[in-house]
């Protein structure tokens, strides 16, 4: 296949063909596009669509136009702003908005395994900065919806916030380009008034510890292989990071 290969990302490669973007077509891609169809007739429009599929087997989706971070080890600052961080719980909030009413396939496969019931959501489960567009001081949306997948409101409030207010161990952080970890707490507060969340901070942030203790066993569990996305993880010692942020997190100022 011709075109650009597409920067970052643990997992399959993309590839830009014109305004388009070709990805390896996997288990849980149809899946994926019958919630990516469901946004576009909601009329969300931070997300690819879905414009088919090819012949050598990859799905061929929306090319997201704007700046990313790329296989870049510091991020561009724009990951790191305060106007951002709005924008980007602006996203989430719109976007629960318009999943709220998607009712899965009764035959939906996820990447995760796990199976969408009445008060569940399907999270995308991966917005970070590594999966973000932005252009011209604008967030255009997320691409890589393949971890998307049942999830409660409340725990990708929270994955959200813990990728951008941000929440990682403190050297993970700063190999990223951010250091103002002063500043967390109120870009939190800022962050969760965005997106219109009444809870409790405090509350968040004991979901994050879990979701990261969580992850972190996950990676242990399925990366013992070294094959595969866990196996890269597994070596390169995210789990590890993930345990140093929940042991950091039980010192989070409030």
């Amino acid at each position: 296949m011709t075109g650009e290969r597409l920067g970052g990302g643990n997992d399959a490669g993309a590839v830009r063909v014109g305004a388009t973007v070709r990805r390896p077509v996997r288990e849980w891609t149809a899946s994926v596009h019958a919630l990516l169809r469901h946004l576009e007739r909601e009329g969300f429009a931070g997300a690819p669509r879905v414009l088919g599929g090819a012949d050598d087997g990859h799905e061929v989706l929306t090319y997201l136009e704007g700046d990313t971070t790329g296989d870049a080890q510091v991020w561009p600052s724009w990951t790191r702003s305060e106007d951002t961080l709005v924008q980007v719980a602006h996203w989430l909030r719109a976007y629960h908005r318009a999943v709220a009413g998607f009712v899965p396939p009764p035959d939906a496969r996820w990447r995760s395994g796990a199976r969408w019931s009445p008060g569940l959501v399907i999270g995308h489960n991966d917005a970070g900065p590594f999966n973000a567009a932005h252009r011209g001081g604008r967030l255009t949306g997320f691409f890589d919806w393949d971890f998307a997948g049942p999830t409660t409101v409340d725990a990708e409030v929270a994955l959200v916030a813990h990728c951008w207010v941000p929440l990682h161990a403190r050297h993970v952080d700063a190999l990223k380009g951010f250091t103002a970890f002063e500043t967390r707490p109120a870009r939190l507060r800022r962050f969760l008034d965005a997106y219109g969340w009444r809870g409790r901070p405090e509350t968040l942030v004991r979901n994050v510890q879990v979701q990261m203790a969580e992850r972190a066993a996950r990676i242990r569990r399925l990366g013992h292989t070294g094959e595969g996305l866990y196996g890269r993880l597994l070596r390169c010692g995210v789990a590890e990071e993930l345990d140093a942020g929940v042991r950091e997190l039980n010192e989070f100022s409030r």
